[in-house]
């Protein structure tokens, strides 16, 4: 019966991203060394359960180790610079061969509808196509890059039409020029032109190790933009792999991309863990800040009732209808988190124009060991002085003592300002409380 209730506090926790991520257009990079994998069929297992959950999924992939495996079986040794693949005419031909049998392998895998198995229903349809023009890499240091080339330009439009065809969009790192060239790209390059693109919702990376910190070797929880660009210019021995997959958060970030995740694919399940549970596993890269305290808007009013309807049961808070939040939205300031809302309040501002009432003061039980209440009460009393308001009111019934602790005194009913005095519930019973800003 544990194993039972876990399994259902966890699926009903999930239920927030679920609903987040519906119609979300998720662009995932994997290398090449994960197809060689003997358990790569769990990853695509996690794909195809995405795309069950209405998530838009566009996969890129990698054939570094694949293209390595032909040079060496044919007696020839990768050439490399500035950790670019040289690609002459022959190394060309084994460039497309991997392409092929890779692109082969992986819609071999996602077209699985094996009874009893993860894919059992899955009846996934895969698209793929030239949506990817390139152009050469020229000559760099005085080192011709051949057929190495770099993107032009993504055919954002047909990749769309597939998507809303339900179609899972699989890209190989190949470009194709005008003039009929075909180029060989860099994987993580083409994921951040895709995710660019299409502005996507998020760029998720899948690297081969974790992204740690250089101080205490622990895995990252989370960076900005300009975080990442620091740690890559004062850590030069940040592995090459990881540093690639950084720099590709970053673009995208910097260019539309909400989110970028990176995550270690060596963990199974990983995918999933990073989507679909509060903390995550991996590297979350975002241009600002993971959280902040925000105006609310109307796209919040779920958010909001979510959060607040159990300390509606409790009694804590007053109740609250859909209606009535719109109606009053303009109040509301929200704590966001990674797309959830965490916490809220409300800021009613009284006729008189000097006093204003703080309400449906909230923060998710998760998330209460972090000061959270305290940076809403400290946005209410800045926003309050930006407006010259000369005093704040509250009505509480069970947490007296946490607003008395942060500055708060009683005062009488017959203090209070219109219209808080004539819609005072008495049965109810509130204390009220106030404090000069």
């Amino acid at each position: 019966m544990e194993h039972q209730s876990t399994f259902v506090n966890w699926f009903r926790n999930s239920s927030p991203y679920i609903h987040a991520h519906r119609n979300r257009t998720f662009v995932i990079f994997f290398g090449g060394n994960a197809v060689t994998e003997p358990d790569f069929d769990n990853l695509i297992h996690d794909f195809a359960l995405l795309r069950s959950l209405g998530v838009r999924l566009v996969l890129v992939h990698g054939i570094r180790p694949q293209i390595d495996e032909q040079v060496s079986v044919h007696g020839n040794t990768p050439q490399f610079h500035h950790h670019l693949r040289i690609t002459d005419a022959t190394t060309l031909q084994y460039v497309k061969q991997a392409a092929g049998l890779v692109r082969v392998e992986i819609e071999a895998l996602l077209s699985m509808g094996v009874s009893g198995s993860p894919m059992a229903g899955a009846k996934i349809r895969v698209a793929s196509g030239n949506f990817v023009t390139a152009k050469p890499l020229g000559v760099l240091d005085g080192i011709d890059y051949c057929h190495t080339g770099k993107v032009r330009r993504i055919d954002a439009q047909a990749i769309h039409q597939q998507l809303d065809q339900q179609n899972v969009v699989l890209i190989s790192p190949i470009g194709y020029s005008p003039s009929g060239e075909i180029f060989n790209l860099s994987a993580e390059e083409v994921a951040t032109e895709v995710a660019i693109a299409l502005q996507a919702e998020k760029l998720i990376l899948l690297t081969e190790q974790n992204c740690v910190s250089p101080g205490d070797n622990h895995p990252i929880q989370q960076l900005t933009t300009a975080q990442v660009s620091a740690l890559l210019q004062e850590t030069p021995t940040v592995p090459d792999e990881v540093a690639r997959s950084l720099r590709a958060a970053m673009q995208s970030c910097e260019k539309g991309v909400q989110r970028a995740h990176l995550i270690n694919r060596h963990v199974d399940g990983a995918l999933l863990l990073e989507l679909f549970t509060r903390d995550g596993i991996g590297t979350l890269i975002s241009s600002n800040a993971f959280e902040t305290i925000r105006a609310a808007t109307l796209d919040d009013i779920g958010g909001i009732m979510e959060l607040i309807k159990p300390l509606e049961q409790q009694g804590i808070l007053v109740k609250r209808s859909r209606e009535k939040l719109e109606m009053e939205i303009g109040d509301y300031i929200v704590i966001e988190r990674d797309g959830l809302i965490i916490g809220c309040t409300a800021f009613h501002v009284m006729a008189d124009g000097n006093s204003a009432e703080i309400a449906c003061l909230a923060v998710h039980a998760d998330y209460q060991k972090g000061a959270r209440g305290n940076s809403l009460l400290d946005y209410l009393s800045n926003k309050a002085k930006s407006e010259t308001i000369r005093r704040l009111f509250v009505r509480s019934t069970q947490t007296v003592h946490w607003f008395v602790e942060r500055g708060f005194a009683p005062c009488e009913i017959d203090d209070l300002p219109e219209p808080m005095k004539s819609a005072y519930n008495y049965q109810r019973n509130a204390k009220v409380l106030y404090k000069d800003v």
